[in-house]
């Protein structure tokens, strides 16, 4: 079977453009172009996106990828990719279980274990993630400032997040453009919290800014900003924020 790069495109999610960029950069050729130019994709292609796709969502760029699908076939990576999938499946099946005992427990003035609290959120599980993006020394050096914190700390530098947030989404949700002063105000405190989680005063500008990009692109750190459109209103704040202090 084969399927023309409008459909591709519009099952994926994604550009027709985005589809022959990744052509253009070497990691998914079509299975033929017909004499009119249209592009044609087939099973074999659609394996290919898949592993694009699945790799996009963790956030890894494309040089990362091209050399990722040139180490292993796509039946030896969809088998990586499925059974990791399938941990992160247990996982928030575990966290939903935690989160709902937890609820019971404090609405019905039940006693309950740290075990069942924290069952599913075992941070250790981002150690790859981090060493692939980063470097081992970033993620040596995240998890030696972490457990060097107070649990009083600890609660303050997450709820500061919790703040930002939500001061993100009110001035979003009342129509506030993203260089207003209240707003910037919001990055600033946004900028000085991702400082104490990188131990430095000043973040790069550059890193800054594709922080936001990363918001928009993994879903998972969109969920803070309330979904995609709410994290990419936060990007274009952290954008103008930079873009305002390289001026």
């Amino acid at each position: 079977m084969e399927w023309s790069i409008q459909r591709i495109a519009k099952l994926a999610g994604v550009s027709s453009r985005t589809l022959r960029h990744y052509d253009a950069v070497g990691i998914l050729a079509p299975a033929r172009t017909d004499a009119s130019g249209m592009r044609w994709y087939d099973e074999a292609s659609l394996a290919r996106l898949q592993r694009i796709l699945l790799l996009r969502g963790l956030g890894v760029g494309i040089p990362a990828i091209a050399e990722s699908l040139q180490r292993a076939s796509d039946e030896e990576a969809l088998r990586s990719h499925l059974a990791d999938l399938g941990r992160e499946a247990d996982r928030i099946r575990r966290q939903i279980r935690a989160v709902e005992q937890t609820l019971r427990a404090r609405e019905e003035g039940a006693a309950m274990t740290a075990e069942e609290a924290l069952d599913g959120f075992d941070q250790s599980r981002y150690e790859q993630e981090v060493t692939e993006r980063w470097g081992r020394k970033a993620w040596e050096s995240s998890q030696a400032w972490w457990k060097g914190m107070s649990e009083d700390d600890k609660r303050r530098f997450g709820q500061e997040h919790v703040d930002i947030a939500a001061g993100y989404a009110a001035a979003r949700a009342a129509g506030t453009p993203v260089d207003a002063d209240e707003v910037q105000a919001l990055v600033q405190r946004h900028y000085a919290w991702v400082g104490a989680g990188w131990q430095t005063a000043t973040p790069p500008l550059e890193a800054f800014a594709n922080l936001g990009d990363m918001y928009v692109a993994d879903e998972r750190f969109a969920a803070n900003y309330g979904g995609t459109e709410g994290a990419a209103y936060v990007r274009d704040a952290m954008r103008r924020f930079v873009e305002r202090r390289k001026a």
